[in-house]
């Protein structure tokens, strides 16, 4: 036998008895070979009497293990050979019991019991009982948790199932799940006393050496539930009763972790569900350290796709109230440990909650509980902070999003926003873009503003920042931009084709976003702007109305809402979107024929201008969009569209840059001459645009020359001339050929000409233009035959 020096390796120990279990098997083979059944009992003894040591790890002890169960295999296979050549196996059975150790004794004992079984000479029930009880003369943990997994791996196939060849009288069954059930019992007791040997510094290497031996218990288990005979009632009165009996008095965490799990595992999902009080009644009665949140979980998964894989069997879960049942058990669990983190509780509800989103679809009141219940748990607590749980309660929130694809359903939920507060202000963002890309993914559109108003508290994250003044300092600015971009494209599917209910939806759209912090409105205001816009093209002509301006959504009520919501913009400050904004309702004004709402939105553009806008290069491109939309506009009487008129001229005289004073002057020229309006046709105003252009350009030539010694570049002059051509075609008796070929001489005099190339090509351009003009012919023709290049 292995000598117990404290001092000795683990690994020299292990290779000591190998040596000497090897010499002994050698021994027991010849005296096999030889059919010497006294010699083979002698030496299969002192083999096995290397297992009794008790300094090997259970990795090693496994080695040795397997050495021997190898060797017992032929040891056996020799007993049954003699029992052919005449030997009593009554009087094998005794002669194996005179080994003097009881460790090897029991080893040969189960074996010969093997033999004994197969030649029926006796019960199998009477001679696995004898063993099951034989065995408990070893009670040292190690020693006795292998030679009882021994027990158990060469009975497997002989026990008195129904349809097995060792079934017995009426109640074989029964005695095939006696002997199961006592030899798991004394292997549980054996594994959790392995934990409390040794001294307590070694704490967690005995949980690890227990968790490599944990399947040696499972198996049992595993056997349990293959026998032919253990159906729905012996399963319901006798085996669950009796494992989970001894789960719960064992009240060892490692193994009621492991063996709730394998219940789980290894019996039938249809057991699981006729007996779910039973088993989820003793979850409350595991200790408190026990990861219980796991194995609800599996056992929550394991029923919803037994659900999702037999639609027929749903009834039974309404039948069964399954729901109700993880239900409270759930609630037990958490109430009866009460220091459960809140990682563990959301985790149950999130299992719970996609339980009931694949098994009960339809029962939205037993989502919303779940919602509640959870609610219930997290009361009191604030703010969750631990990020491990608030990505689980994202993860539960998320659940019906992916499950139903329609926000709408979600808002059904009425306990949802309650428990998305609970988030805080990051993780409220980040459930905020969750729903709004299942609303874009879906394509699904929200019609009410009732609706709207919930799904603005669900998205409030991503629209708000009043209560977490400091939140928007820490967000990445491109994830901010990001996010508000996202909001604005949720503006569009928020729709409604009843005028009215779309009205109420962009007020309660208004309503957020001006309460939403100035730094948003950029993002927000201009998609409100456009669906209102949209809006107004939807609403009947006035004539069609027979409420006309009284009506509860009117044209007129449209635009002074959105004057109201690009009034908030300069604060933002966005003065440059609120100048465009206001530009386009003036023209969506002009095209409902309401002038005084269309000269007063583009006094509040001329006023941003003057107050507001300062860059020259953005002086430059605002008055473009002016003298643009000015030049479309038709609404307007003759006094106010002078008014406005004589301001766009007026700032283009005062831009800072000279060339951009030509070129806004005589862009301004086409404010006096529109072609399909006669009472806009101005000849005399256009005319003077276009000289006191040609004088700006004159000017800012010679200031080129006179800072930097050189005639300056003559492009601003082949652009007056483009447009006196224009104007000469389009027929304004004031711009004459004699003004034309004026413009072209002027130019071809000027130095500059040959040493600007592109001034040259540019020119070279406006030549052919009027070359091929000549040759079209026709009016058009005949009025460029007349000037002379």
């Amino acid at each position: 036998m292995i000598a117990d020096g404290a001092g000795e390796d683990e690994e020299k120990w292990l290779a000591a008895g190998a040596a000497a279990f090897k010499q002994n098997a050698f021994y027991m083979q010849r005296a096999i070979d030889s059919n010497n059944l006294k010699d083979a009992l002698k030496y299969s003894a002192q083999m096995l009497s290397e297992l009794r040591t008790s300094k090997l790890s259970p990795h090693k002890y496994y080695d040795l293990y397997m050495r021997a169960f190898d060797e017992l295999r032929k040891l056996e296979i020799f007993f049954m050979e003699e029992t052919r050549r005449g030997c009593s196996v009554i009087e094998l059975y005794e002669l194996v019991q005179h080994a003097g150790n009881i460790l090897p004794r029991l080893y040969l004992l189960c074996t010969a019991g093997s033999v004994y079984i197969k030649t029926k000479e006796a019960p199998a029930k009477e001679i696995l009982k004898d063993l099951v009880e034989m065995c408990r003369g070893i009670q040292h943990p190690l020693r006795g948790l292998f030679l009882r997994s021994y027990l158990a791996q060469i009975s497997r196939d002989k026990l008195p199932d129904i349809g097995s060849e060792y079934e017995g009288d009426a109640d074989t069954v029964t005695d095939a799940v006696e002997f199961v059930l006592l030899n798991f019992t004394e292997m549980n007791k054996l594994w959790v006393r392995m934990q409390h040997q040794g001294p307590a510094r070694d704490k967690e290497k005995r949980e690890k050496e227990r968790s490599e031996l944990r399947d040696l218990v499972g198996k049992n288990l595993h056997v349990l539930s293959q026998l032919e005979g253990v159906d729905l009632d012996m399963y319901r009165d006798t085996v669950l009763p009796r494992v989970l009996e001894q789960i719960v008095n064992c009240r060892d965490e490692i193994a009621q972790y492991y063996l709730m799990d394998c219940i789980i595992q290894v019996f039938p999902d249809e057991y699981h569900l006729q007996t779910l009080d039973v088993l989820l009644g003793a979850c409350p009665q595991l200790q408190p350290s026990v990861d219980i949140m796991t194995v609800l979980s599996r056992l929550m998964e394991r029923l919803s796709s037994y659900a999702a894989l037999n639609t027929e069997v749903l009834p039974y879960f309404l039948q069964v109230e399954a729901f109700s049942k993880l239900n409270n058990a759930i609630g037990k669990v958490i109430e009866a440990q009460e220091d459960m983190p809140i990682l563990s509780a959301v985790t149950l509800y999130s299992s719970l909650l996609k339980f009931t989103l694949h098994v009960h679809p339809d029962r939205l009141d037993y989502a919303d509980q779940v919602l509640g219940s959870c609610i219930k748990q997290l009361s009191g607590k604030g703010k969750i902070h631990d990020t491990r749980a608030t990505k689980e309660l994202v993860t539960l929130l998320s659940a019906p999003l992916e499950k139903y694809n329609d926000v709408v359903i979600a808002l059904k939920l009425t306990n949802y926003p309650l428990v998305l507060d609970y988030l805080d202000s990051e993780n409220k963002r980040v459930m905020a873009t969750v729903i709004i890309r299942s609303i874009m993914k879906n394509k699904t559109i929200i019609a009410t503003a009732e609706k709207v108003e919930a799904l603005l508290e669900l998205i409030k994250g991503l629209i708000n920042d009043l209560d977490e003044p400091q939140g928007l300092e820490v967000v990445d600015e491109d994830d901010f931009e990001e996010e508000q971009n996202s909001v604005a494209r949720l503006i569009h599917m928020l729709y409604s084709d009843d005028p009215e209910e779309m009205f109420k939806i962009i007020s309660v759209l208004k309503n957020h976003f001006l309460t939403g912090g100035p730094k948003r409105l950029k993002f927000t205001i201009p998609p409100l702007v456009v669906s209102a816009l949209k809006l107004i093209r939807r609403l009947p002509e006035e004539g069609d109305n027979p409420f006309g301006k009284e009506a509860s959504v009117s044209a007129t009520k449209i635009f002074q809402f959105l004057n109201q919501i690009i009034e908030a913009l300069p604060s933002a400050p966005s003065p440059d979107l609120a100048f465009r904004l206001y530009l386009q309702c003036a023209e969506a004004a002009n095209k409902c024929d309401e002038e005084p709402i269309a000269y007063e939105f583009f006094t509040q553009a001329y006023i941003l201008y003057e107050e507001e806008i300062s860059d020259s290069k953005a002086q430059v491109t605002a008055l473009q969009l002016i003298i643009g939309t000015l030049q479309r506009m038709h609404v307007f009487g003759v006094e106010n569209r002078d008014t406005l008129t004589h301001k766009a001229t007026g700032y283009s005289a005062k831009l800072l840059k000279k060339p951009d004073q030509c070129r806004a002057v005589y862009a301004c020229s086409h404010l006096f001459w529109l072609q399909d309006q006669e009472t806009i046709q101005d000849g005399e105003r256009v005319l003077r645009c276009l000289k006191r252009a040609l004088k700006i350009a004159n000017s800012a030539q010679q200031m080129t020359s006179a800072a930097r010694g050189s005639t300056g570049s003559v492009t601003l002059f082949i652009e007056i001339l483009n447009k006196y051509l224009y104007f000469y075609e389009k027929g304004i008796p004031q711009v004459t050929v004699e003004s034309v070929e004026s413009m072209i001489q002027l130019i071809k005099n000027e130095e500059s000409l040959t040493s600007d190339p592109s001034a040259e090509s540019f020119f070279a351009s406006t030549l052919r233009f009027m070359e091929f003009q000549k040759q079209k012919g026709g009016v058009v023709g005949d009025k460029y035959e007349q000037i002379k290049v």
